[in-house]
């Protein structure tokens, strides 16, 4: 019997897929702007035991893990190595790929390119902006927080004491309806960039790309603004 800790029950519970002849795990894989470090490591390896104790137990496992090549760090990166993004992703996401197998873990069965499902990520966009629970600000698209009253449920987090994370900027100061934002962020390519985008990613470089951020209240936001 597999026992594992439940983040949203917030307690170990044994494991009952949903499907026993086909258990399904998806893992949230690296941007590949740079060489991995240990927090890139750390996941991989944990759920390559994991998949490995899956296999054992059930009949069928299918486990994928994304690599994200299209990014703002990844653009940054390709700018200052005077390479196109296309290279960046390229070589990071190989050596991502050695370092692993240094590490004795496995591949996945399926591993998704962000670039591949841009108009996936469009339309769930669409999607929510429809629903009511997103509109478009000064060229983002921000969740609207107070639609969804399970947001933070899975995290355990208090939205009213989030700051918004360093990995990306925060919305526009009095773009929020009610506080709490997370941020589509639009891609805006400068013209030098866009010329060395191909294929998929010259596509993703006029689309808009997910970019999540964690809400911030309004003292927090004037806060921060009062600082600077």
């Amino acid at each position: 019997m597999l026992q594992l800790f439940n983040s949203m029950g917030r307690k170990v519970e044994r494991f009952v897929p949903q499907d026993p002849e086909h258990v399904r795990m998806y893992i949230c894989g690296p941007t590949v702007y740079s060489f991995a470090h240990i927090g890139n490591a750390r996941p991989a390896v944990v759920f390559d035991v994991l998949a490995r104790v899956l296999r054992d137990l059930y009949p069928k496992l299918t486990y994928a893990r994304n690599i994200t090549d299209v990014d703002d760090k990844i653009m940054a990166a390709a700018l200052d190595a005077g390479m196109t993004c296309d290279n960046i992703a390229a070589r990071f996401t190989s050596a991502y790929h050695a370092d692993l197998a240094a590490l004795g873990v496995m591949p996945p069965d399926i591993e998704p390119r962000a670039t591949q499902h841009i108009d996936h990520m469009v339309a769930m966009i669409q999607g929510l902006i429809a629903a009511g629970h997103a509109y478009p600000a000064r060229g983002h698209v921000l969740f609207h927080i107070p639609s969804f009253p399970q947001y933070g449920r899975l995290s355990g987090a208090n939205p009213d004491e989030m700051l918004a994370g360093a990995r990306v900027e925060v919305a526009p100061p009095g773009t929020a309806r009610n506080r709490a934002v997370a941020i589509f962020h639009r891609c805006r390519v400068r013209p030098w960039l866009a010329r060395d985008v191909s294929g998929a990613r010259k596509r993703a470089a006029g689309r808009a790309r997910v970019r999540v951020v964690d809400r911030m209240t309004a003292a927090q936001r004037n806060g921060r603004q009062s600082a600077n």
